[in-house]
């Protein structure tokens, strides 16, 4: 998929109208955040109100959309605070030219994402990948990690059949077997080793640190750097509670999947570092790399420096 401006201007009936406090009217003004199901700490924070509670002092609403496909509502800008995304998804909306600021990074937890086969297939290797069906979601962090496995391998995505899916699709076509490989991330990932006897052939140890990023409209975090200071703070905070009480965050978010198994939630938990970070631009050194995998195989339409982001950093 080559991705151009045309994307960003499908959306442009949707774009947000920067918000700097209270309506005219005096109600409370919407700030909308979007979330995804790997979205873990935005939805614990939402579960708890936590933003809510934060933000109505400054005459601010929080509004939540759940997306399952988040790179229409990054291009389009529909949302102020967009869901966390794995490190590849930001290249392609740079490559659109979305107007996005990164504000946080979650550190590298590469075993949260791989490439499974049914623990009965004849697929042992990336190598047995060749001619192929794989599922796989389109501009995601699994995108990334299935193009550089197959060139680490001496192949490319001529040498397979790719099967865009989004998660939900794609773990339908993994239980039905009407794809061969699937490359998918936590939690679909630890929900299907639980629901399936599977086999990893690769993960993304060696070929990505599978960091999150989380973005915000650059219009509104130069308008309201206050605003992404307290959902910054708001993060960091619930991502060491996740890590410092695994038993309750397990019990808090199992039912919020779907009724998953707590031992499900554990071993996600488990893989994700989920330490909220400041970005750091002599850090994105990885973003050009995957770049550039990206530009080789036709996936983004020219060369793009991805160390040149915006970046709000919070305040020392």
């Amino acid at each position: 998929m080559i991705l151009t401006r045309r994307h960003v201007l499908a959306g442009a009936l949707a774009a947000p109208v920067v918000l700097s406090g209270a309506s005219r009217a005096g109600a409370a003004a919407p700030v909308r955040f979007s979330y995804q199901r790997s979205s873990t700490l935005l939805t614990l924070l939402r579960e708890d109100r936590v933003l809510e509670k934060r933000l109505a002092p400054l005459g601010l609403e929080v509004n939540w959309k759940q997306f399952t496909s988040v790179l229409q509502p990054m291009n389009a800008g529909s949302v102020e605070f967009h869901a966390d995304v794995a490190d590849a998804v930001p290249i392609f909306t740079q490559a659109a030219g979305a107007k996005l600021t990164f504000y946080a990074t979650e550190a590298p937890s590469p075993s949260a994402e791989a490439i499974i086969v049914h623990a009965d297939s004849p697929i042992r290797s990336v190598r047995d990948l060749k001619g192929k069906r794989v599922g796989v979601s389109r501009g995601s962090g699994c995108h990334f990690i299935l193009a550089a496995a197959l060139a680490r391998d001496g192949l490319s995505f001529t040498d397979i059949t790719p099967a865009y899916l989004e998660a939900p699709d794609g773990a339908a076509a993994f239980k039905g077997r009407s794809i061969d490989a699937w490359v998918i991330w936590d939690p679909f990932l630890s929900i299907t080793e639980h629901q399936h006897p599977v086999r990893t052939i690769a993960d993304a140890t060696g070929l990505s640190g599978y960091s999150r990023y989380y973005t915000v409209n650059a219009s509104f975090a130069d308008e309201r750097p206050d605003v992404v200071k307290i959902v910054f703070e708001a993060l960091a905070e619930q991502g060491r509670w996740v890590k410092a009480n695994p038993e309750a965050a397990a019990k808090k978010l199992a039912p919020i999947w779907g009724d998953v198994p707590p031992e499900v939630v554990r071993a996600v938990n488990q893989r994700r570092s989920y330490q909220v970070l400041p970005v750091r631009r002599d850090r994105l050194g990885d973003q050009q790399r995957i770049a550039d995998v990206f530009l080789a195989a036709g996936l983004i339409p020219q060369k793009i420096d991805a160390t040149s982001v915006p970046i709000w950093s919070p305040p020392s």
